[in-house]
C-alpha cells in the first residue's frame, strides 16, 4: 500500500477535513507538540486515528521519500486522481482551470496547488510521464491545496486540451516569448491554463493547441519569474472574483 509521511500539520488537517479515512497514524503529542500538531492529534483521536507520541530526537523514525526526518508527522494514504469527465462537468460561464506541462521540482508543483485551492481553481492536469511525482513534498508545500482541488494525470495533454474546448473552455498558454501580456486576457471566460516546465517552458505541440498565449511583462531589470510564482499571478488574475 502507498503511504506519504506529511510533516506539515496544516496539509494533515486539511487531509482530516476531506477524507479522515485515510490518514492512516498521526505521530504528535496532544500536550508537548506545538498548538497545529496539537490540533491535528485531538481532530484525529476524536476520529478514533491512531495518535502516538513522536519518537525523541536521538531515535528518529527515518526519512520519508524525499529524505526528510522528522519525528512529528502522520501517515496519509495519497488522494485518488480524479477523470476528466469529473473534471470539466462544472458548467459554470466562467471559471479557471490548469495544466502543468511536465513541471519536475515537487516544491514548484506543491506551491502551484497552494496557490489553486488559494484562488479556487477548479481543476489540475497533469503530465504522466517526466512531471515530479505527488509526494508528501508535494502535500506539505500545498498546505492543504491538494485536497481542495481535484487533479487528472494524463499521458496525452493535447487530448485533454481538445476534450477542454469540447466543453466550451478557451486553451490559454504561458510562455515569456508570448506578444500579448496578460493584462489583455477576457476574463469573462471558462479558461484553461497551461504551465510550462521550469526550463523549457511549454512543449511544442501543447503551445500549438492553445486558442491565446500570453506573458507576464517584467518592469524590472529581472526578465524571468520562478514558474510556481508566474502561475500564482495569473492564477490571481483570471480567477472569478466570486
Amino acid at each position: 500500500m502507498t503511504t506519504l509521511k506529511l510533516m506539515n500539520p496544516h496539509s494533515v488537517l486539511a487531509t482530516l477535513e476531506h477524507r479522515p479515512h485515510d490518514v492512516l497514524e498521526v505521530h504528535a503529542s496532544r500536550t508537548r507538540s506545538n498548538e497545529s500538531w496539537k490540533l491535528v492529534a485531538n481532530v484525529a483521536a476524536d476520529q478514533g486515528i491512531s495518535v502516538q507520541e513522536p519518537a525523541q530526537r536521538g531515535r528518529q523514525r527515518g526519512r520519508d521519500e524525499s529524505g526528510r526526518v522528522g519525528t512529528t508527522y502522520a501517515v496519509i494514504r495519497p488522494k485518488a486522481a480524479s477523470t476528466l469527465k469529473d473534471l470539466f462537468s462544472d458548467s459554470s460561464p466562467q471559471g479557471l482551470w490548469l495544466m502543468m506541462d511536465r513541471l519536475q521540482d515537487p516544491h514548484n508543483v506543491g506551491a502551484v496547488f497552494r496557490s489553486a485551492g488559494f484562488f479556487g481553481v477548479k481543476g489540475v492536469i497533469l503530465t504522466q510521464d517526466k512531471s515530479a511525482p505527488l509526494t508528501g513534498t508535494v502535500y506539505d508545500v500545498a498546505a492543504g491545496g491538494m485536497e481542495s482541488v481535484p487533479h487528472v494525470i494524463q499521458t496525452n495533454l493535447v487530448r485533454a486540451i481538445q476534450e477542454a474546448k469540447k466543453c466550451d473552455m478557451w486553451v490559454l498558454g504561458s510562455s515569456e516569448h508570448a506578444e500579448m501580456p496578460l493584462s489583455e486576457v477576457d476574463r469573462d471566460r471558462r479558461w484553461l491554463l497551461v504551465i510550462g516546465s521550469e526550463e523549457k517552458g511549454l512543449r511544442r505541440l501543447t503551445l500549438e493547441n492553445c486558442d491565446q498565449v500570453c506573458q507576464i511583462p517584467p518592469r524590472g531589470s529581472v526578465t524571468s519569474l520562478n514558474v510556481s510564482v508566474a502561475a500564482g499571478l495569473m492564477i490571481a488574475s483570471l480567477s472569478p472574483s466570486s
